[in-house]
């Protein structure tokens, strides 16, 4: 192992990478608790405020998967629509499958300058989630509790609101609804067939529901539909752990350019004009359950050949991520370390083991925060409501 690899895996650089998101985040989080004031005032403005103090919080996560672990990030996508890409609002399909899914996608927004301003549709309990949740409290995201009878107003009204959003947006959304696991799989397929549905080789049946509502709230608002599919190269197996600890992934992402074509990446996006999305719920349903039949397909095709049948192309890395993770570390890493040396000069031992406390106490929230993203301690919500349907 290099230098440069052994110090990436070390825990004292993990503990700084997360002592400077958490420092920056609850800062920033503190910042926008006062953009509240202009909510009243000037709209538009509070909006686009929060999209530059969200982008400093969201860009550090993927500044790791980018410049950090150096993970590769290809795109199969068509070149006609390439251009398109972040000067438009879209609606993103995303598949469901890996521990970093979520962190591919960030990357893909910022590869075109949206990252900012992205939505996602989200489980109610992430809003509570420090950081992250309430910077998306900020950002007008979406939360769902994940019972359609009492999400279905609110889901409509949030994104209602969204129709007059001052920047370019994309709303990224997992059809599935939960992580695959072979398990939610399994369960899923019996689902199918007691619906008479085809069953899906690679991924869970799509929660048809909320997506009809997003197209139907945002018509109008959104020009296209990035069909989005992502894996990752030689079967590897991506973690957040192995992000912090420097590891290098490969990433394809297809992206569909029409209603029958998909374009790869390390996540797969297809541009499909919005206006050929059914607005009646029940053939809006159709239409997803033919997509996502279509999407099992150039799966298939990509665990055979390795590939995705479209032209591959590397958006450029922009340096802002980076340039933005620098001004944080120079800003709190002083005055940790001039914290510490105090610390040690005093010679206090009731002040020194107060000091090792707080290091365990954040080791074991940065474990936690990474836990999270775990397959294994994902959410049993496709393994439950799916029993549910099935009775």
């Amino acid at each position: 192992m290099d230098i440069v690899g052994f110090l990436k895996s070390q825990f004292i650089c993990h503990l700084l990478i997360c002592y400077i998101f958490i420092a920056s985040g609850l800062i920033i989080n503190f910042i926008q608790l006062f953009t509240l004031i202009l909510w009243p005032i000037n709209k538009q403005l509070f909006r686009r405020i929060n999209c530059r103090l969200a982008y400093c919080i969201s860009s550090q996560m993927v500044m790791l998967l980018e410049w950090w672990s150096g993970t590769d990030c290809t795109l199969y996508t068509d070149p006609e629509s390439y251009h398109k890409y972040g000067k438009e609002n879209a609606i993103v399909i995303l598949n469901h499958n890996f521990e970093i899914d979520f962190l591919c996608g960030w990357n893909f927004c910022e590869r075109f300058g949206v990252l900012g301003s992205s939505k996602v549709l989200a489980k109610k309990e992430l809003s509570y989630m420090p950081i992250i949740g309430w910077m998306w409290y900020f950002l007008e995201i979406v939360f769902c509790k994940r019972k359609w009878e009492e999400d279905r107003k609110t889901v409509m009204q949030k994104l209602l609101n969204l129709r007059d959003y001052p920047e370019n947006f994309w709303f990224l959304i997992h059809c599935e609804g939960t992580r695959f696991t072979e398990q939610k799989h399994q369960i899923s397929m019996q689902v199918a067939e007691a619906k008479g549905l085809p069953k899906l080789k690679y991924h869970l049946l799509p929660r048809t529901k909320g997506f009809a509502v997003t197209v139907q709230c945002l018509r109008n608002v959104v020009s296209a539909v990035y069909d989005s599919t992502l894996n990752f190269r030689n079967n590897e197996n991506p973690t957040l752990l192995g992000v912090l600890n420097g590891k290098k992934y490969h990433a394809d992402l297809y992206v569909r350019q029409v209603i029958h074509i998909l374009i790869p990446f390390w996540l797969t996006e297809v541009r499909i004009p919005l206006e050929e999305v059914p607005e009646d719920e029940q053939e809006c349903s159709n239409w997803l359950h033919k997509l996502y039949q279509e999407k099992d397909a150039f799966q298939e095709e990509y665990y055979r050949t390795g590939t995705y049948p479209a032209v591959p192309i590397v958006p450029p890395r922009r340096p802002w991520t980076l340039l933005n993770w620098l001004f944080w570390a120079l800003l709190l890493l002083y005055p940790l370390f001039k914290l510490l040396i105090n610390m040690i000069n005093s010679g206090s031992s009731l002040t020194l083991a107060s000091f090792a406390f707080v290091i365990v106490m954040a080791s074991v929230g940065v474990r936690w925060m990474i836990g999270v993203t775990e397959i294994n301690k994902g959410s049993t919500y496709g393994n439950n409501d799916n029993k549910q349907k099935q009775k």
